[in-house]
């Protein structure tokens, strides 16, 4: 895999959010840079440009000089870290971006001649800040806007696109919807609610709160919560997942592919037990007979029909 650096651009005044700390503004429970930052974790160093904040993982802080001298002055106060020879760069307000659409970037650059490659989204609209570009290109392209401009201070995003040879790849599903105003916001809280984003979304906020970076699948536990309340109770759906998740942490030493290997095993190994518990209660063997020691008639508490006649016999 071709290794690569980010710089987030996530300073700004954000005029249409009202003045508002849009990388601190919150979509489906986590800051919009955090969403940003849970993206770039393959990335050897993540080099962050605004004012510095509590963020999910640790990064490079940088800053441009005079705070808020736009899009260019800020990338060249993040290139100065980068130490790949090839950068993604990235605006922290893309609730959206995942790790793969990253990752896409990064090999697209790798596998031409290209100096950069830029997201195109649906529109047709370049978006050179959720691209990849090879470091010293971009280094020389800014050293010579800042010389033949005097600085770089307001000047437009276009200008660096336009001097160099770039690929241009269309963008991921929804990987380029960044968050400019209050009615974007309220559209990105409600797409991660939709039923099909829901519950990938919510994985993901859980393992950035507990500061989890493990890939598991998701069906497999699912699956088990469902046979463990049919097969067994309700309530058995998360203990017994709950469980499996402790057993995996004791492979915890060993990496994440060995925990991920773990997680598979201990739902397999437990879903069998709920399927044997289920088969046991449909054949009349399990709960509803019993082995009734009392001395005298009573109703069986079991699931199985009858009174109890001292003998169990449900």
């Amino acid at each position: 895999m071709t290794p690569y650096d980010v710089v987030v651009l996530a300073g700004g005044a954000a005029r249409r959010l009202g003045g508002a700390d849009k990388p601190g503004v919150s979509v489906g429970g986590r800051a919009l840079l955090d969403r940003v930052l849970g993206a770039c974790r393959e990335a050897g160093r993540t080099v962050v440009v605004g004012g510095r904040r509590a963020t999910v993982r640790p990064v490079v802080w940088a800053r441009e000089e005079p705070p808020g001298s736009g899009p260019l002055a800020a990338l060249a106060a993040g290139v100065r870290h980068v130490e790949a020879d090839t950068v993604v760069v990235l605006s922290g307000d893309l609730p959206f971006l995942r790790d793969g659409g990253v990752r896409k970037l990064a090999d697209a650059l790798a596998g031409g001649s290209a100096e950069g490659v830029l997201s195109v989204d649906p529109d047709g609209r370049d978006q050179p800040l959720v691209a990849a570009y090879r470091t010293e290109p971009l280094r020389r392209e800014l050293a010579l806007l800042a010389t033949e401009h005097g600085n770089l201070t307001g000047l437009p995003l276009r200008l660096l696109v336009q001097e160099l040879d770039v690929l241009r790849i269309p963008a991921e599903p929804l990987a380029s919807f960044d968050c400019d105003t209050w009615e974007d916001i309220a559209t990105a809280r409600a797409t991660i609610r939709e039923h099909g984003n829901v519950l990938d979304e919510w994985i993901t906020a859980v393992k950035d709160e507990l500061g989890i970076e493990l890939d598991v699948d998701t069906g497999v536990l699912l699956d088990l919560a469902r046979d463990a309340a049919h097969g067994v109770a309700r309530p058995a759906a998360p203990l017994t997942t709950f469980l499996v998740g402790y057993a995996a942490a004791q492979a915890a030493g060993n990496g994440p592919e060995a925990v991920s290997q773990a997680v598979a095993e201990a739902a397999r190994k437990a879903a069998a037990l709920a399927d044997r518990w289920a088969n046991e209660a449909a054949d009349g063997t399990g709960t509803g007979k019993g082995t009734g020691t009392g001395p005298g008639k009573g109703t069986d508490n079991g699931t199985g029909s009858g009174t109890d006649n001292g003998a169990g016999a449900g």
